[in-house]
């Protein structure tokens, strides 16, 4: 990446969403010159495929699928599958974050249906700060699902999951997961220009 013409460096951030953000947690405590690291609606725990690097295995966080609610729509709503990544079980497939160089930001979706987010970001934070580390900035926004895109996408609240091949419920009211998405656009931006070029604030910018 850092030998892409495009690509300012000397550092990388990173921006990961629902699986992708936990392979950005995971990018994040295994890799260098990586300094800021955002994720939305991510867990804290390896999730979905064990994920291997050099000699290392982390176990995917377990679940139970019989868990699962369908809504009155006849959609899936698998918020409630996910084991708990805290039980010892599962510690193994809880990612490193304290062996990562820089800060993290969580986007926290309060009506997300896909993942536990607040839970994740809670566990992120106190592992970080039990590791003597900064605690991560967490921003939740209310009423917000699964699905935050950039501003002026419409509302994904459902669409068919592309691993279990079924519709699945992903949450989020229409005001306020625009609201969320406009403002997450700006704090994303904020973020990486403070840690990746050093500058504190950035201008509102357009797609």
């Amino acid at each position: 990446m850092l030998q892409h013409p495009k690509v300012k460096g000397p550092s990388v951030g990173l921006l990961g969403f629902s699986k992708g953000g936990d392979l950005c947690l995971s990018m994040a405590s295994f890799l260098k010159g990586i300094t800021a690291t955002v994720v939305i609606n991510a867990c804290v725990a390896n999730t979905i495929a064990p994920l291997h690097y050099k000699d290392m295995i982390i176990p995917n966080l377990s679940s139970d699928p019989g868990k699962y609610k369908i809504t009155e729509s006849g959609l899936l709503n698998l918020v409630d599958i996910w084991n708990d990544p805290l039980e010892k079980s599962n510690h193994r497939s809880l990612i490193p974050l304290e062996e990562a160089q820089g800060p993290f930001l969580f986007i926290v979706g309060m009506d997300d249906y896909g993942w536990k987010s607040e839970f994740y970001a809670q566990i992120a934070s106190e592992r970080l700060q039990a590791h003597g580390k900064d605690r991560p900035q967490i921003i939740y926004y209310p009423g917000t699902g699964h699905c935050i895109d950039p501003p002026y996408f419409p509302l994904c609240r459902a669409s068919v999951h592309s691993v279990l091949g079924h519709p699945v419920f992903y949450g989020g009211e229409p005001k306020a997961h625009s609201r969320a998405q406009v403002d997450a656009w700006q704090q994303i931006q904020t973020f990486f220009h403070k840690h990746l070029n050093g500058k504190k604030s950035v201008k509102p910018s357009k797609l």
